[in-house]
C-alpha cells in the first residue's frame, strides 16, 4: 500500500503528537520494505523518527533508504567507525517515546524474550525505558511453533504490545497468518501509545454491534453460493468504534482479514445465522452497523448429498434471504442508530438512497466496488456517505479501510449528537 494511504489520519493526530520521537528497529524479514511505510505514516503524524537495523535487514532494505527518510544516520553497529555515537544502544532507546519494531522476526523475538543482546536492536530493547511494539512477520509454521508462542507470551507479561500479523499468502508460497500487518494498523496501533490511549472517546457509552464477511449459501455438504468480502471494512469498524471508547461486538460471517483485538466476535456463516446472531445480540446495541455482505438469495433446497456431476445441466431455484437490515429497520426502537452499506456497480448514489429510506436508517455507506482500489478484499476504499438529515451525499477521497472506518463513525458521532438535541 502505498504511504499516502495514511495520510488522513496520520495528519488528524499530528497536532497530538507533533515532537514525539520513535524509535523505529528493522530486522531481517521480506518484510522490510514496509517498513519504510510505517515510517513515512508516523512522519505525517508528527514524529521524529530514528533507525536502527540488524545486519541481516540491511540485506532486503539499504541504510540509505531510512537514511534519506529520516534525515538521520541509521544505526546497525554502534561499534563502526561511521557511527557518530558510540553508547548509540543507550541513547537510542533512553531519548524516545516509543521502541517500535518493524518487522520483528521469530528470531528477534525469541531475542528479546530470553534477554539476549548481541546486536545494537536487541541491546536497544534491554536498554529501552519507553513503551515497545512489536509487529511479528514469518513463515505461518514459524508463527505458530510452540516456541514462538511462548515467547510472545513472555514479551507480552514483559508489557510489550503485539501487532497481530495477518493471515495470507507468504513469500514463500504457503497461506496462513504470519505476513506482516498492513503499515496503516501498526501505525495506528503506534499512534495509540504514543497519544496515551488519548484518541477521542466521543463512542464511550456506546455498545456497537457490527456484521462483518460474507455469508455462505450451501448447495449440498460441498458447494455454497458466496461472495468475495474478507471482512476488513467490518473489522476495521470494529476497530476503530474500540479506540473511540465503544464496546464492540461483531458478528462474523466467513472472513479471511485479521480479527481485531479486544472486540467480542460471534461467529454466524449464513445469512438466516447471522440473522438470528442479530436479532439477538441488537436488543444490547446502541448503534448498529451492517456492514456483512449477506447473499441476497440462497439455494430453495439444499441436497442432502453431493449432487453429482452429470452431462446435463443444472438447474437452481434460489430464494429470498432474511433482509436482517430492513429487519431491524422496521422494529428499530428510539436511541438506536442503524448505519447500512450499499455496495454498488451502477446509479451508486440513488441506489444507496433508496436503501437509505427503504429500510429506516439513519445513515448508509454507498461503495462503488468497480473502482480501483474500492471493493471486496481490499485494503483501501473510496466511499460517499449519505444521512437521512443531510441532503448532499459526502463524497470521500481514496484512504485506508481503518481511515474510511473513522470517518463513518464521525458521522455516527454527529447523528448521536443531533438524536441528544432533538429529545
Amino acid at each position: 500500500m502505498s504511504s499516502d494511504v495514511l495520510k488522513d489520519s496520520a495528519e488528524a493526530a499530528s497536532a497530538q503528537l507533533g515532537g514525539k520521537r520513535v524509535a523505529l528497529g528493522v530486522s531481517g524479514g521480506i518484510a522490510a520494505y514496509k517498513a519504510a511505510e510505517v515510517l513515512r505514516g508516523l512522519q505525517r503524524a508528527g514524529c521524529t523518527v530514528r533507525v536502527g537495523m540488524t545486519k541481516r535487514a540491511c540485506e532486503f532494505v539499504t541504510p540509505l533508504t531510512f537514511r534519506a527518510l529520516s534525515g538521520a544516520h541509521v544505526v546497525v553497529d554502534d561499534y563502526a567507525p561511521d557511527n557518530p555515537d558510540p553508547i548509540a544502544h543507550i541513547t537510542f532507546s533512553q531519548t524516545v517515546d516509543l521502541f517500535l519494531v518493524v518487522p520483528a522476526t521469530a528470531n528477534i523475538i525469541a531475542k528479546f524474550a530470553n534477554g539476549i543482546g548481541d546486536d545494537f536492536l536487541t541491546s536497544t530493547y534491554l536498554a529501552s525505558n519507553a513503551p515497545v511494539l512489536v509487529a511479528p512477520a514469518m513463515n505461518t509454521t514459524m508463527w505458530n511453533h510452540p516456541a514462538t508462542r511462548r515467547n510472545l507470551e513472555r514479551l507480552r507479561a514483559d508489557g510489550v504490545r503485539v501487532v497481530e500479523p495477518d493471515a495470507g499468502e507468504m513469500a514463500c508460497g504457503t497461506f496462513g497468518p504470519g505476513r506482516l500487518s498492513e503499515p496503516e494498523r501498526i501505525v495506528a496501533a503506534a499512534l495509540e501509545i504514543l497519544s496515551g490511549g488519548a484518541h477521542t472517546r466521543d463512542l464511550s457509552g456506546e455498545r456497537v454491534l457490527i456484521t462483518a464477511g460474507a455469508t455462505r449459501e450451501e448447495i449440498d455438504p460441498v458447494r455454497f453460493i458466496s461472495n468475495r468480502s474478507s471482512g476488513r471494512m467490518g473489522f476495521a469498524l470494529a476497530e476503530a468504534a474500540r479506540l473511540r471508547g465503544a464496546e464492540v461486538t461483531v458478528v462474523a460471517g466467513v472472513t479471511s482479514a485479521a480479527v481485531p483485538s479486544n472486540v467480542r466476535v460471534v461467529r454466524a456463516l449464513s445469512a438466516e445465522e447471522m440473522r438470528g446472531a442479530v436479532i439477538s445480540e441488537v436488543e444490547k446495541a446502541t448503534v448498529f452497523i451492517a456492514a456483512a455482505a449477506v447473499s441476497d438469495y440462497r439455494p430453495a433446497t439444499r441436497s442432502a448429498g453431493k449432487i453429482k456431476k452429470s452431462g446435463d445441466a443444472l438447474t437452481l431455484k434460489l430464494e429470498p434471504t432474511p433482509d436482517v437490515l430492513a429487519e431491524v429497520g422496521r422494529a428499530r426502537r428510539n436511541g438506536l442508530l442503524l448505519v447500512g452499506f450499499a455496495a454498488e456497480t451502477d446509479k451508486v448514489v440513488e441506489h444507496a438512497r433508496e436503501k437509505l429510506v427503504g429500510k429506516n436508517l439513519d445513515a448508509i455507506v454507498a461503495n462503488d466496488i468497480t473502482r480501483d482500489g474500492a471493493g471486496f478484499d481490499t485494503v483501501t476504499n473510496v466511499i460517499t456517505l449519505l444521512a437521512r438529515d443531510r441532503e448532499q451525499p459526502q463524497e470521500l477521497p481514496l484512504m485506508s479501510k481503518l481511515d474510511a472506518a473513522h470517518r463513518i463513525l464521525d458521522e455516527v458521532a454527529r447523528l448521536r449528537k443531533v438524536k441528544a438535541k432533538e429529545k
